[in-house]
C-alpha cells in the first residue's frame, strides 16, 4: 500500500469491512438497549456508557482483524470475495489496526473501573488466542466467542452494578444464539477448514451429527431461558413466544431441511436477525 493511499476513500471502506463494522453497530445498540431499558433510562445520557461501549468495540474491531490476520489463506477459499487484508491492507496495518484498537479498549477500561479493565483485557487475550489456536479446534472456539458476546451484555450491568435479572436473561440469549450461530458458520466453511487441518465439529463430526447436536443446545437454550424466567418471574409468557419460540422453531425447521452451503450461509444470517429482535425486545420490557 502507498502511503498517499492510506486515508483514501477505499481505504476506509476496506477498514470497515475488515473489522466487521455492522457488527460493531449491533454490539453497541445492544449495550444501549441494556443500559436503557434493562437498568435505567438515565444512564443513557451518561459519558461513561459511550466510554464503555467505545472499550468494547474496540476490542471486538481487533478481534475481527486478528481473526482475518490468520485466516487470509481459508478465506480465500470460503470467502474469497470478503478477503480484504493483502490487498487492500496490508498485513503489516492490519497488525498496527489490531493492537492500536485492542489497547484504546483496555486503557478506556482501566479508566472506567478495575472490573472493566480486567474483562477488556482478558477478552483481547482471548480473541488473540481464539483466531490464533482455538477456532480451529472441535466447540472450544465456538464457545470462546459465544462466552465473549455473552460477556459484553454482562459488563453493562457489571460497570453499573445493578445485578437485574433480565440481564443474565439476555446475555444467556447472547450466548446460545451466538454458539449456534458459529456452529453454523462452522458448517458453512467446511470446505476451507478441512483443507487446511481445521478439526471443527463438521469435519470430526460430519453434517448430521453436528446438527443432532445444534438440535440439543436450542432446546437447552430454551428451557434454560424458561427456568430463569420462571425463578425470577421477570416476563410474561408472550414474549417467550414471539421473541424466542416463534424464531426457534423456524430456525429449527430450516437447519433440519439445509445441506448445501448457501442453506448455512442463509441459516447464519438468520441467527443474526433473531438476536436483533432479541435486542429490540428490550424495548418492551
Amino acid at each position: 500500500m502507498k502511503p498517499g493511499h492510506l486515508f483514501s476513500r477505499s481505504f476506509f471502506h476496506s477498514l470497515l469491512k475488515l473489522t466487521r463494522f455492522g457488527n460493531l453497530v449491533i454490539i453497541a445498540l445492544t449495550q444501549y438497549f441494556t443500559a436503557g431499558f434493562l437498568i435505567a433510562m438515565h444512564t443513557l445520557n451518561d459519558f461513561k456508557l459511550l466510554l464503555l461501549s467505545i472499550s468494547t468495540i474496540a476490542i471486538a474491531a481487533g478481534g475481527y482483524i486478528i481473526n482475518d490476520y490468520y485466516d487470509v489463506k481459508i478465506d480465500y477459499i470460503n470467502k474469497p470475495d470478503r478477503v480484504v487484508i493483502g490487498k487492500s491492507i496490508t498485513r503489516r496495518y492490519a497488525i498496527l489496526f489490531h493492537v492500536l484498537l485492542s489497547a484504546l479498549g483496555v486503557a478506556l477500561g482501566i479508566f472506567l473501573s478495575w472490573r472493566i479493565a480486567a474483562v477488556n483485557i482478558i477478552s483481547v487475550f482471548l480473541l488473540w488466542l481464539y483466531s490464533n489456536n482455538l477456532k480451529r479446534l472441535p466447540f472450544i472456539g465456538n464457545v470462546t466467542v459465544a462466552v465473549l458476546t455473552g460477556l459484553s451484555v454482562v459488563v453493562v450491568d457489571l460497570f453499573y452494578r445493578s445485578s437485574n435479572s433480565l440481564v443474565i436473561i439476555y446475555a444467556l440469549f447472547a450466548f446460545f444464539m451466538t454458539l449456534v450461530r458459529e456452529v453454523i458458520k462452522d458448517m458453512e466453511d467446511l470446505k476451507g477448514d478441512n483443507s487446511f487441518g481445521c478439526r471443527t465439529l463438521p469435519i470430526i463430526w460430519g453434517i448430521r451429527k453436528t446438527k443432532i447436536l445444534l438440535y440439543i443446545i436450542l432446546v437447552l437454550f430454551a428451557a434454560i431461558v424458561v427456568l430463569m424466567n420462571q425463578l425470577y418471574r421477570a416476563l410474561p409468557f408472550k414474549y417467550h413466544l414471539i421473541f424466542l419460540f416463534v424464531p426457534l422453531l423456524l430456525l429449527m425447521y430450516r437447519l433440519i431441511r439445509a445441506d448445501m452451503k448457501k442453506d448455512f450461509t442463509r441459516l447464519s444470517i438468520f441467527c443474526k436477525v433473531i438476536m436483533m429482535f432479541g435486542i429490540l425486545s428490550m424495548a418492551f420490557m
